[in-house]
Parts: structure tokens; C-alpha cells; sequence
């Protein structure tokens, strides 16, 4: 059960009537008591009107990924995220931005080796797969509006590229917060 659920429940107030008293929607309550974080602001309003510090309304999982973990030091839930591991997998993506199944068959076999089956490492591969189906389709886009041979090129570079600098600004954010930058709300795997 979400923190928010229990000290929710604790002071007897519906979703509807945080809503009422935070002037945060409905909606957002039961996101975040589905498993996501409040940040900012909603986290201060919250944490305001519950009567609660604000850390009380941030999930054991969230702080876990927050601190420093010591290589393959597992989680409260037993998972086991080595981050040297998953920017390794994060990395291994590159070579193969421009052969379109190997940077998704790659990334997922090292997770599979490195046994690193963890929600970050599934964004990570997520996060290839759909650039994968993105791209073509785009692809497919510009060719089709017959621009010349300068576009077409022009449009290559720039699909490739913006692969790369996903890749890189997940790397980057992996070592500083030991999360991802760009990731999705759901799994593709």
C-alpha cells in the first residue's frame, strides 16, 4: 500500500476530500497511490494537509534509488540494481543505433547475462523499442514527402543522433541520480 493511501486513511479522508482540501486532482491522488512519487509542489500540499513531513509521503523504493547503492546491493523489494550494470546496458545500445534489432536484442541480452531484471533496465529497453518502431515510421515519413536526396540523408543523421543523445543523457543520469532521463510510463518488455 502508497504511504499517501495509509496516512490517507489514517486521518479518514476519501480521495475526493484530499482533492477537495489540497486542490490537487483526484486523478493525481490516485496516480501517486497507484506507486508514483508526489514531487514538488504537490508533495509540499500534501504533506501540508495531511500534517505530515514530506519524506513520510515518499515511498521506501524511491529513497532506495536516491541514495548512493553500493554495487549489487539489493533493494528493499529484492531486486538487485548494479548501476555500473545498467549503464553498461544503456551504453551497449550505441554501436547499434543504426542496425535497428540489435540495439533492443543487445541491451536485452545483457540483462538477461548481467541479471539485471529490474524496472530501470526494463526502461531502458522499452525506451529502444519504441524509438525502434518511431524511427522507421519517420523514416518511411520523410521519404514519402520526396524532399531529395539531401533531406533524406539529412533526416538518417538526425533519427541516429537523437538515439545517441537519449542514450547519453540516460548515462549521464544514471550516474548523477541513479535513475533515467527519458523513460516511459509503462514496460514494452
Amino acid at each position: 500500500m502508497s504511504k499517501l493511501k495509509s496516512i490517507r486513511e489514517l486521518k479518514n479522508l476519501t480521495q475526493e476530500e484530499l482533492s477537495d482540501k489540497s486542490g490537487i486532482s483526484a486523478r493525481t491522488i490516485q496516480r501517486i497511490e497507484s506507486g508514483r512519487d508526489p514531487k514538488g509542489y504537490t508533495l509540499r500540499v500534501l504533506a501540508t494537509v495531511l500534517e505530515v513531513q514530506e519524506s513520510e509521503l515518499v515511498t521506501q523504493q524511491t529513497k532506495a534509488e536516491n541514495i548512493i547503492v553500493e554495487e549489487n546491493e539489493p533493494l528493499k523489494e529484492g531486486i538487485s540494481i548494479n548501476y555500473s550494470y545498467l549503464k553498461l546496458i544503456n551504453l551497449s545500445t550505441i554501436p547499434f543505433t543504426v542496425i535497428p534489432l540489435l540495439n533492443i536484442l543487445v541491451p536485452l541480452l545483457l540483462m538477461l547475462v548481467l541479471k539485471q531484471k529490474n524496472a530501470l533496465t526494463k526502461q531502458l529497453i522499452s525506451v529502444q523499442i519504441l524509438w525502434t518502431i518511431v524511427a522507421p515510421i519517420l523514416f518511411m515519413l520523410g521519404i514519402f514527402l520526396k524532399l531529395g536526396n539531401k533531406f533524406t540523408l539529412l533526416l538518417i543523421i538526425l533519427i541516429v543522433f537523437s538515439n545517441v543523445f537519449i542514450i547519453l543523457r540516460n548515462a549521464i543520469e544514471i550516474d548523477r541520480n541513479k535513475t533515467l532521463y527519458y523513460k516511459l510510463d509503462f514496460n514494452l518488455i
